[in-house]
């Protein structure tokens, strides 16, 4: 079966479903999202989920990807304006305080494909392909502003985005984690850690 990810999401039923799961998730969690949920909710049949994703899994994907590519493009327009290295720590610091703050559940489903790919080949290759887009958008984005002077990288742009997305993925963890918690004082010394490689 063709991979979701090839398979073109124009149609207004395949967008239908991938709303369905989205919010399927928001109210029942990964565990609870079943095929015949979302079928129901998207107003079309099991079989087409099947037709168009193949596996709950496919489907996970394509929602973690899609908001990710809108995620992604907001991020990207408000990087276009920013004039300071400041301004572009400050952006990434809020995109990623949004995040956990109004979608925690993207959050917690990206890990579950993380968790997923450990034990299905064909999870990781999906998982490794949503990874590779991120970091080559922010990869553009830092380049981009490194030549246009507008700041420093004191790594390769590959290896400042590795580790901005690495201290994302541990800082959401713990806001996921313990969402009571003051996670300010983290939050400055992860900033003050980010200041070393754009200045």
């Amino acid at each position: 079966m063709e991979a979701a990810s090839t398979r073109t999401l124009s149609n207004d039923k395949a967008q239908r479903i991938v709303d369905a799961m989205r919010s399927s998730v928001a109210r029942r969690g990964v565990a609870g999202s079943t095929f015949d949920h979302v079928a129901r909710e998207a107003g079309v049949s099991r079989g087409l989920l099947h037709y168009y994703f193949g596996t709950k899994e496919r489907l996970l994907a394509e929602v973690v990807r899609r908001d990710f590519e809108l995620k992604m493009a907001a991020l990207e327009a408000a990087l276009e304006r920013a004039e300071t290295a400041d301004d572009v720590i400050s952006l990434l610091v809020a995109s990623l305080q949004d995040l956990v703050a109004n979608d925690r559940d993207l959050v917690a489903v990206g890990f579950e494909l993380f968790s997923l790919a450990q034990r299905n080949p064909e999870i990781a290759a999906e998982y490794a392909e949503l990874q590779a887009g991120l970091r080559r958008h922010i990869v553009t984005a830092l380049a981009d502003k490194h030549a246009q002077g507008v700041l420093h990288l004191a790594a390769s742009p590959e290896a400042v985005v590795e580790v901005l997305l690495s201290l994302a993925d541990g800082l959401s963890l713990r806001m996921l984690l313990e969402p009571g918690r003051d996670h300010s004082e983290t939050i400055a010394a992860g900033v003050a850690a980010v200041r070393a490689l754009i200045a």
